[in-house]
């Protein structure tokens, strides 16, 4: 019973258009979305609504909540569920926002059983259950780029899609067991030969904290499938088709390539990424 209710209530919450205000705050902050044809940008409207109606955002370190924040992130974090089978993000309840980067305690287990706590600077980090957080200015710098391949609010809400088959693991709920097959296939490809790369003194189209590991790779890759599509659609074909799958998206399709005609597969990369 419940289930149907927040269903209906999902469908009318989809229905209903945005104010011209916050269209007004996500074409001045997401210009990637400025870019989206009028369907898919209707159906995006639809998924901002519900995202603002149930998950609640908290200013943390002094931030004010305002509109202009919990819109700018929730439009970025429904880029992600356009045209699929959603469930907005089931065990997220709340993202944190704080003003800019901040501190954050970190654990690790030594080999002598031992603990040792510290303290790390970070952009933002996704929980397995519960909550996002995030820097807000990291938030703008990242949306305001739209072709760097660096964007937090992205970023954080793969981690989100990939834990939502119980599992953070960089291979997020797919529908079938051949889909798994080819997606271990080409991820595990090319985390290796990023791995291999890096160790080699190359530079990678991908951000190097995506050799981090598996969930990291996963995430790093979203950034890029969103912001450069044409340079991995060119340079990384197979992930591009399994993202492509996967988000049912096809970004490269949406204009010209912002890139040079010589943009390299050893492209500059900077070590802007959250500390997950």
């Amino acid at each position: 019973m419940f289930r149907r209710l927040r269903e209906r209530r999902r469908r009318r919450l989809r229905q209903t258009p945005l104010p011209p205000n916050w269209w007004a705050i996500i074409d001045r902050r997401v210009p990637m979305i400025r870019e989206m044809g009028d369907d898919d940008r209707a159906e995006l409207g639809g998924l901002v609504r519900v995202l603002l109606a149930e998950k609640r955002f908290e200013g943390v370190g002094g931030l004010e909540m305002t509109d202009e924040i919990r819109v700018t992130i929730a439009a970025q974090a429904a880029v992600l569920l356009l045209h699929r089978e959603t469930r907005f993000y089931p065990t997220l309840r709340t993202i944190l926002v704080y003003p800019a980067a901040y501190r954050a305690t970190s654990t690790k287990a030594n080999p002598d059983g031992t603990v040792t706590e510290g303290a790390q600077v970070r952009l933002g980090e996704s929980w397995h259950r519960g909550a996002v957080v995030l820097s807000w200015s990291d938030v703008v710098r990242g949306a305001a780029d739209d072709h760097d391949g660096h964007n937090v609010v992205l970023h954080e809400f793969a981690h989100q899609l990939d834990g939502e088959n119980g599992q953070v693991n960089g291979a997020p709920a797919l529908p079938s067991a051949a889909r798994y097959r080819a997606w271990a296939r080409v991820l595990g490809h090319e985390f290796e030969a990023m791995i291999e790369s890096l160790h080699q003194g190359h530079r990678t189209l991908l951000d190097p904290y995506g050799a981090v590991s598996p969930p990291e790779f996963f995430a790093v890759a979203t950034e890029h499938f969103f912001e450069r599509p044409h340079a991995m659609r060119r340079h990384h074909p197979d992930l591009y088709e399994q993202l492509s799958l996967f988000y049912r998206q096809d970004p490269a399709s949406r204009g010209p390539s912002p890139e040079q005609p010589d943009d390299r597969h050893e492209a500059d990369e900077s070590d802007h990424h959250p500390d997950d």
